[in-house]
């Protein structure tokens, strides 16, 4: 596993290794035409900016402060 600090230093293909082989779905959002998914990286969370026009991801964001959670929190249910 690997820190924020070393993630965000990393090449764009390796940060997709990371996501997709230790990171954790959570949840996605809409961003004007972009599908952002959350992904718990172990230690901080990652957005993965994907364009399905383009059929590819444009940008990954990644964040260890509850604050970046904050664009989700009209998503979640707290019912069940």
């Amino acid at each position: 596993m690997c820190t924020i600090a070393e993630f965000r230093v990393m090449p764009f293909e390796k940060k997709c290794d990371v996501i997709t082989y230790q990171g954790t779905y959570l949840m996605q959002r809409m961003v004007a035409d972009c599908k952002v998914f959350l992904y718990d990286t172990e230690g901080f969370f990652s957005e993965v900016f994907y364009s399905p026009t383009y059929r590819k991801v444009l940008m990954i964001n990644a964040f260890d402060k509850a604050i970046g959670l904050e664009p989700y929190l009209d998503d979640i249910s707290l019912e069940d």
